[in-house]
């Protein structure tokens, strides 16, 4: 499948410092990370491992893909810079995933989960956008969001109110995010804050590997 070659093509991105005390061979522990962040279930991902004499159960699996702590890669230097949040449900409490897309590649920049949306919470995220990547001359591409446009404002940063045309891209991120989240009941159960935000950067690091 040209997915999973591309994603294997990434393999050098995955760092398994933890694998010490794992009995499973690196290339198929980091081939099970690629197919779950893929799209694969985990159900699925234990069957293809058994095609390789080995068994594993799904814990083992999802304590991999948690334990190498994905995300996109830092130092770019987009022209432009999507920003925009979404609600993920975690057990019966809503968060919010803020994301920052870049609209020429379609490619996520940061993406963080936070309890809230205000304008403190806008700042923090901006802020380490900032340490991440080379985005202080981007213009940022926000709808009416108050505590969005607000907090670039007191950040000193350029951005513009756009409904449609580039903001689209974050669109897109959101709507193959909302399709993969659908596999678990459209929410996360029984999972921490970290971790639930773990997942959600690692399918940023696997997007940004299948664009």
């Amino acid at each position: 499948m040209p997915e999973i070659d591309r994603l294997n093509g990434a393999s050098d991105s995955i760092e398994l410092e933890f694998m010490e005390r794992e009995a499973t061979p690196e290339p198929l522990m980091k081939l099970s990370i690629h197919l779950h962040a893929a799209g694969l279930s985990l159900s699925d991902t234990v069957s293809v491992l058994e095609q390789f004499g080995v068994k594993r159960c799904r814990s083992t699996i999802h304590n991999w893909v948690q334990k190498a702590d994905l995300q996109p890669t830092d130092g770019k230097n987009p022209n432009h810079v999507v920003v925009d949040e979404t609600v993920i449900q975690l057990n019966d409490q809503r968060y919010w995933l803020y994301a920052a897309v870049d609209p020429q590649t379609n490619e996520f920049l940061h993406a963080k989960l936070y309890p809230t949306r205000t304008i403190v919470v806008t700042k923090q995220f901006l802020t380490e956008l900032q340490e991440k990547h080379r985005v202080a001359d981007a213009v940022f591409l926000v709808d009416g969001a108050p505590w969005l446009q607000a907090a670039l404002f007191e950040q000193n940063l350029r951005f513009q109110y756009v409904t449609h045309g580039n903001r689209n891209s974050v669109e897109r991120v959101f709507k193959e995010l909302k399709r993969r989240t659908k596999q678990f009941a459209n929410h996360f159960r029984h999972a921490t804050h970290r971790s639930a935000e773990n997942w959600l950067q690692t399918f940023a690091f696997a997007w940004n590997q299948l664009i």
